[in-house]
């Protein structure tokens, strides 16, 4: 090459974290990248050795679920090993239409969008609904996905420090002045510090300065609020968070990510997002254990003893009563078992008094967690 010419591979060879690497390698102490040769469970074949499995997401045990397994097995002698196409054009089937339902209706949203995976589904979503003119303030703890979208849709970036209201209401009184929309994006469940975000408060700021409103609820789905909706749920903020979105890669077994909200922004998504449009659909076998995995764990049975718990099973604990928890929210009052067909099932569990209401809503640090 000529001299005068640099070498984009340059950065590949003088890379500090590549030096380390390979230093850590040569010593024989490298913790990443090591090899599973087994299922994800809570004891792994590892490297010829079992070890006990402290990184793993696999919240609720669902990967060793039979229901799962068999799931995947049914999706793939249906529709074979791959799709070979985009959702737009030959690879959207049944499955991925009765996820996106079942999530609606678990979320209490009006509609809901399925992506190949989580990281897709935060950059392909932020990427699309925000654009130059607009504002995105995010807590400095989301995740790295969050700023990849963030950073794709060159919306002017406002961080506020981790779980500070008084920062954020900083930078919506700053973002009032950027002339744009403005969205704030912040984790249910923050993978690194295991934390939550003061839901309640953060809804009030959003409606004060008209701002509206997105959760990441990977960490949270499946394991917070009675039904396992997320962190929203949890907080009773269900109908004040404009947008969520989560992954299947953690509570519900598989691979793949969703976003769940109003229907016109969910349509726009499924012409608009470039992420969505240009990516291959996923492999069949994720799909139908996702959906295994969520009906599973929210199939009917018996009653529970207290009228104001969830009287089937949960479609994201697979335990009876929403975890034998009693509601925090106002539920129907029944304690028969729920007749009806599993996805619709939870329609009768806090959703009778959730009310829909319209209203004006006026640096980050990267986290690893997989989405």
């Amino acid at each position: 090459m000529p001299e005068t010419s640099i070498d984009v591979f340059a950065k590949a060879r003088d890379n500090e974290r590549v030096a380390l690497l390979r230093a850590a390698r040569e010593a024989d102490i490298v913790p990443y990248f090591r090899t599973v040769e087994g299922p994800a469970r809570p004891v792994v074949e590892m490297e010829g050795a079992a070890r006990i499995m402290l990184g793993s997401n696999n919240y609720l045990g669902l990967t060793g679920d039979e229901r799962v397994i068999q799931g995947a097995r049914d999706a793939l002698e249906r529709y074979g090993t791959g799709l070979t196409g985009s959702r737009l054009l030959n690879g959207t089937t049944a499955l991925h239409l009765e996820l996106e339902e079942e999530i609606a209706d678990w979320q209490g949203t009006e509609d809901a969008i399925v992506f190949t995976t989580g990281h897709q589904a935060n950059v392909g979503t932020l990427g699309t609904i925000l654009g130059p003119t607009d504002t995105v303030v995010a807590d400095s703890g989301d995740h790295a996905s969050i700023l990849d979208g963030c950073l794709l849709s060159r919306a002017k970036l406002r961080a506020f420090r981790h779980n500070r209201m008084d920062k954020l209401e900083r930078m919506l009184e700053r973002a009032a002045n950027d002339g744009g929309g403005v969205l704030v994006v912040v984790d249910g469940v923050f993978s690194m510090e295991g934390d939550v975000p003061p839901l309640p408060e953060i809804c009030d700021l959003c409606e004060r300065f008209g701002a509206r409103l997105m959760v990441d609820e990977a960490h949270g789905a499946g394991v917070l609020g009675v039904r396992g909706a997320g962190a929203a749920e949890h907080f009773g903020v269900e109908d004040r968070v404009d947008l969520r979105m989560g992954t299947f890669s953690k509570s519900l077994a598989s691979c793949g990510g969703f976003v769940a909200g109003p229907a016109d922004v969910i349509e726009f998504l499924r012409v608009q997002s470039r992420a969505f449009l240009f990516t291959a659909s996923a492999v069949p076998a994720a799909d139908g254990a996702t959906a295994s995995s969520s009906a599973a764990s929210r199939s009917c049975a018996t009653a529970t003893s207290s009228p104001r718990s969830c009287p089937f099973w949960s479609r994201t604990t697979g335990r009876p009563g929403c975890c034998g928890r009693p509601s925090t929210t106002p539920a129907c009052s029944s304690t028969q078992p729920c007749t009806r067909p599993s996805r619709r099932a939870a329609r009768c569990c806090a959703r009778a008094s959730w009310r829909r209401t319209t209203r004006p809503r006026s640096s980050v640090r990267s986290t690893p967690s997989p989405r």
